[in-house]
């Protein structure tokens, strides 16, 4: 290696600075020969006994060290603020910046030349990779890999998707409490996070999709042996990144995003990966637009048969053969020159791939549907973009007009959706405000709203919503999300009331209120913005900084790439 690694620019010295660092480092037990010139690996561990999805990273990260050991490289584990979704509130979509500020501090701060992003829950992986971005370090992506399938009485179910039909079941008396409580241990059998398509598993496959993580790291279980394999490949395969200087700019370009998408349409991927997807490129530097998720996702077949989607579960894809084979199967869709973290192409990677599953990854002409994709829809109700998955959505539904039943909040939801006297149909659309990145804030997964109890006894399963906030990856229905401007800085959606009349058009990528420009100026002046929850503290930056989700609801001064410039000495 003939350039100076960075992390000599701390050990290598034979001054005072260069002995106060590897002196302190020494403290660990660590030889003279550990500053000899070999790569610094850190390793950014989520792991957190208040995120579950990521509790088994304490045994996962010493295959990575072992990894980096074996190729040469001195590993070094560093802790960052760690996003659970199950637990943080009011909501962890609040806290993926600040997580990505952590990792991309401590990145930059720190001794070290390439990194290992250990991601798992929601959150982790979007927030890791944005931070990673802003430095442009070489970087490398090991999720923690799914949960086994949930087991309930002989048969299948899955995390996230499976709660939200139960809920409603009970709600509507066709399930007793007793039995939904059942599932509750049934459904998480081991480490791992949600075995659905949801969040987690659908950016673990952006991961893969975009080159940042070897193949197979997608869909390989928690507790498979292969996760373990693959964690110790990805320990050695950094050390050799950082020789390539191989970094996330070389990798993360037009082309890398425009396969994820893809990749998002085919697998049924989460709503959540457009905000997240938006935010990594804003990082990178490279232009991306939610207009690009209509553009390159509209016409891609949606063949995994996942919930929420389909039937089957992570465990199933796996075996079936995993990303790599959903990959090959569209790979006349794809850019298949783009570089990756393994030093080969795209289409390199997926080359040797096979289906063993034509049940779980299905061929193209029995597609679940032939336009998946995110639906990218604009309006007078949503002028900046809402969006829809089409995968999870009623195709009845698809096409509608119906007049709104408005809910000013969540809360506001909570109280009034189960009133008897509450004037709703089946026809009618729901329209929830104050959820979005401002307003709620952090813009929670409130969106999917459970439907009005004297419906669900009706036999009533699905109904066109619309809001700013956004749902569950886990979660289905003809859910209309993210509407930009969102209702808290004035957006149209602040503007709805009860009663008037509102159409979807998902094939015309149309979203309309059916109200007068004349009659919405009139209520525009009546519009009153909502107090801020928290001023002050991270909360109050937040809602002070925070774009649009059209922006990908980053903080708008950590937009860009920053570098990994060495700080200056302090000693």
């Amino acid at each position: 290696m003939s350039r100076k690694l960075r992390s000599q620019h701390w050990f290598g010295g034979l001054d005072k600075d260069g002995f106060i660092h590897r002196s302190w480092m020494k403290n660990n037990g660590l030889p003279d020969d550990a500053f000899d010139g070999r790569p610094v690996i850190g390793i950014c561990n989520t792991f957190s006994e208040l995120t579950p999805c990521n509790a088994h990273f304490r045994g996962l990260v010493e295959h990575i060290k072992a990894g980096v050991l074996e190729a040469g490289g001195l590993p070094l584990e560093f802790p960052v603020f760690s996003c659970g979704e199950s637990n943080l509130r009011p909501t962890a979509m609040l806290f993926r910046n600040l997580a990505s500020m952590d990792v991309e501090e401590a990145i930059r701060g720190n001794p070290i030349d390439g990194v290992v992003l250990m991601a798992g829950c929601d959150k982790t992986t979007p927030s890791l990779v944005m931070g990673a971005a802003s430095c442009d370090l070489p970087a490398i992506v090991v999720s923690g890999g799914p949960m086994l399938n949930g087991r309930l009485k002989g048969r299948t179910i899955g995390s996230g998707t499976d709660v939200w039909k139960f809920s409603e079941d009970v709600r509507a008396g066709v399930m007793t409490p007793a039995e939904f409580m059942a599932a509750e241990s049934a459904m998480s059998r081991s480490p791992g996070h949600c075995m659905t398509m949801g969040t987690a598993s659908t950016m673990a496959s952006m991961a893969e999709a975009l080159g940042l993580a070897l193949p197979g790291n997608a869909a390989y279980p928690a507790v498979d042996a292969h996760r373990a394999r693959l964690a110790r490949l990805s320990g050695r395969r950094i050390v050799a990144m950082v020789a390539e200087d191989l970094r996330p700019s070389h990798i993360l370009t037009r082309e890398a995003f425009a396969n994820a998408i893809r990749v998002n349409g085919a697998i049924g991927g989460s709503t959540n990966a457009v905000v997240h997807l938006l935010a990594i490129a804003g990082r990178v530097g490279t232009e991306l637009t939610l207009e690009d998720w209509d553009r390159f996702g509209r016409d891609i077949p949606t063949i995994l048969n996942l919930m929420p989607s389909g039937t089957f579960l992570m465990e199933d894809f796996c075996y079936a053969g995993g990303l790599p084979a959903v990959m090959k199967e569209i790979a006349d869709l794809l850019d298949l020159d783009n570089p990756t973290v393994t030093g080969k192409s795209v289409g390199e990677n997926i080359a040797d791939a096979e289906n063993y599953n034509p049940d779980v990854i299905l061929p193209r002409a029995v597609a679940l549907t032939q336009q998946g994709g995110i639906a990218v829809l604009k309006g007078n109700l949503a002028p900046q973009g809402a969006i829809l998955k089409p995968s999870a959505a009623t195709p009845g539904l698809m096409q509608h007009r119906g007049p709104a039943v408005v809910f000013e909040t969540i809360d506001h939801y909570k109280q009034r959706i189960d009133d008897p006297d509450l004037d709703i149909d089946e026809t009618s659309i729901m329209v929830l405000k104050n959820c979005g990145p401002k307003g709620y804030p952090g813009m929670a997964e409130v969106g999917n709203m459970a439907l009005p109890q004297k419906l669900l006894k009706q036999g009533v399963r699905d109904m066109v919503r619309i809001s700013d906030a956004r749902m569950s990856g886990t979660a289905f229905g003809t859910v209309v999300l993210h509407v930009a401007p969102e209702a808290a800085v004035g957006g149209a959606l602040a503007l709805v009331r009860d009663g008037d009349w509102i159409e979807l058009d998902v094939a015309g990528r149309r979203l309309h209120l059916d109200v007068d420009e004349a009659e919405l100026a009139r209520r525009r002046q009546l519009w009153t913005p909502p107090e801020v929850a928290m001023p002050g503290g991270y909360q109050g930056l937040y809602v002070e900084r925070v774009m649009q989700a059209d922006r990908g609801a980053d903080l708008d001064f950590l937009v860009g790439c920053r570098g990994h410039a060495v700080p200056r000495e302090s000693h």
